[in-house]
């Protein structure tokens, strides 16, 4: 039972650190955007934006395998609980989809990044601050679904 708790802390750990990427990316592209015509200001803000987002696969990819272990570990570890009840995974499954809208977007602002990195331009910083507020609500609905396992 102790592992449990170990892989779950571990997991959130990742989450969060997953999150502070997913959010912040797009504040440093709004930062690009604005900083156009200031060479040495939009070179450093690419070089962290290139980290940021390696940080935040490496995260993901943490994340996601202590998640799988949540899931599936009962399976494989002895004395190891489920999260999920038997019948009654609607929430993860809704939950799995959200996050996948969050990678999604996570790996759409990096390609934005990239292509900054190419010379390609930005939309607007008032659109970039726009974008950013769409990972809240996702993140807001799924600490919902593992709250409250609605269904």
């Amino acid at each position: 039972m102790q592992s449990y708790f170990w892989v779950k802390t571990f997991h959130l750990v990742f989450v969060v650190a997953w999150m502070a990427a997913v959010f912040y990316l797009p504040r440093i592209l709004v930062n690009i955007a604005e900083a156009a015509g200031q060479a040495q200001v939009g070179e450093r803000l690419q070089l962290m934006g290139r980290r940021l987002y390696r940080f935040g696969h490496v995260m993901f990819g943490l994340a996601f395998v202590l998640g799988l272990v949540l899931w599936l570990g009962y399976r494989v570890l002895p004395d190891f609980p489920t999260m999920v009840a038997p019948g009654a995974a609607g929430w993860l499954h809704a939950k799995l989809g959200l996050v996948v809208l969050l990678l999604a977007y996570f790996i759409f602002t990096g390609r934005w990044l990239k292509g900054v990195d190419k010379g390609r331009t930005l939309p607007s910083s008032r659109t970039l601050r726009w974008f950013n507020e769409l990972p809240l609500l996702l993140f807001i609905a799924i600490v919902y679904l593992v709250l409250a396992k609605p269904f």
